[in-house]
């Protein structure tokens, strides 16, 4: 098997310079983006700090590109009485970063929460705050969080089936990890993926919304029997996964098929935040989607073919869709996402993966998969 070679060049550059201008290093950007502030309260004027909104009403999709791109609209926080704390929590952040940066050291959000209580009236109340502001910074330089050295405390995923992995060690040794070796486990899935190489032959990637799903496929060897590669995304995929299902699908030029919950969760929080990105992080969607991938199931159609128990869709789900059908511009340019989340509307139920079971615990493995990898281009875009 031949090794491909990295082509993540693009975001490798990113990390380097800092995102949007690729002139000047990120901590240069952190001190002028403070420096500016500072000059401005010596000047008794008011300073202000720009963040792109970060919302599906900032986004566009643009499908020759196959992802969410941001349309520039921007939230302007100018320094007052009311903001002054909000003003301090972001410009402590930043010291962290560059600190951090300039250290070779990391933090998880957890830590950096911590952190913060040695920041007198500026530290934070609660992790969902210095969660925000870290945001906030991320989208303000255009950059990832792993670049302002922040990690997330969560893996990014499991993998099973026909797919070295070549790592390195602490020491910098070259590592080969065999992913048909684990037994009954799997190789999980790093925050950092960028470093990483491949070698398969598989002929495609199965990503799988729930660890159950995936376990049960990895019992019966389901990648052995079909010569792909299993990845476990654990709901929605972490930015890792998704960067090492993009990497691997890129690289290997093998088509990406989703597995996930028939309900509105499924469909626009997992599958789409997987395919074109999310309105949350527009900024990064380029690196961190996989417009290649289609959606294999499970659809409102399968549960009449083939005759699944259900769950009524509960309110929450209802607006979901509703609101999807209004506003999600992937969902407005795909007439067949519209077509099946009317019938799943209309039917007022929702499925799980796991309603297979019904027909038997390996109809999953010897039945649906093989009926539906038949007809790849009737899957859902």
């Amino acid at each position: 098997m031949a090794l491909k070679k990295t082509s993540g060049q693009a975001i490798k550059r990113s990390q380097t310079t800092g995102g949007r201008n690729p002139k000047i290093p990120l901590v240069s950007r952190i001190v002028d983006n403070a420096k500016d502030v500072y000059t401005k309260i010596d000047k008794n004027q008011k300073p202000t700090m720009s963040t792109p909104i970060r919302s599906l009403a900032n986004v566009k999709y643009i499908p020759k590109k196959g992802h969410f791109e941001m349309l520039g609209k921007t939230k302007k926080r100018t320094l007052t009485v009311g903001t002054v704390k909000t003003f301090a929590q972001t410009l402590k952040m930043m010291a962290l970063s560059k600190e951090l940066i300039e250290t070779e050291d990391m933090a998880t959000k957890r830590e950096a929460y911590y952190i913060s209580k040695n920041w007198g009236k500026a530290g934070f109340d609660e992790q969902p705050e210095s969660d925000t502001i870290m945001d906030d910074i991320e989208a303000m330089f255009g950059v990832n969080r792993e670049q302002l050295k922040f990690v997330p405390e969560e893996k990014g995923g499991d993998v099973a089936g026909r797919l070295f992995v070549i790592d390195r060690d602490g020491q910098g040794r070259k590592l080969k990890i065999d992913c048909t070796k684990f037994g009954s486990g799997a190789y999980s899935i790093p925050v950092e993926v960028e470093q990483l190489q491949f070698e398969s032959k598989a002929k495609f990637i199965l990503a799988i919304e729930t660890a159950g799903m995936f376990q049960r496929l990895v019992k019966y060897d389901y990648w052995d029997k079909t010569n792909c590669i299993l990845v476990s995304m654990g709901g929605v995929p972490t930015r890792a996964a998704r960067r090492f299902i993009r990497r691997l699908s890129d690289e290997l030029k093998i088509p990406v098929y989703a597995f996930v919950d028939g309900d509105p969760y499924g469909y626009f929080n997992i599958y789409r935040t997987l395919k074109v990105g999310s309105g949350n992080a527009v900024h990064l969607n380029e690196f961190f989607c996989v417009p290649q991938s289609t959606f294999l199931g499970v659809t409102p159609q399968d549960i009449k073919d083939y005759d699944l128990p259900t769950h009524p869709l509960k309110e929450v789900d209802i607006k979901r869709a509703k609101d999807a059908l209004k506003n999600d511009p992937f969902v407005k340019h795909h007439k067949p996402w519209q077509a099946a989340i009317n019938q799943m509307l209309k039917m007022g139920v929702r499925v799980e993966q796991q309603a297979f079971a019904k027909h038997g615990l390996d109809f999953v493995v010897n039945d649906y998969l093989p009926a539906k990898l038949k007809s790849p281009s009737k899957f859902l875009p």
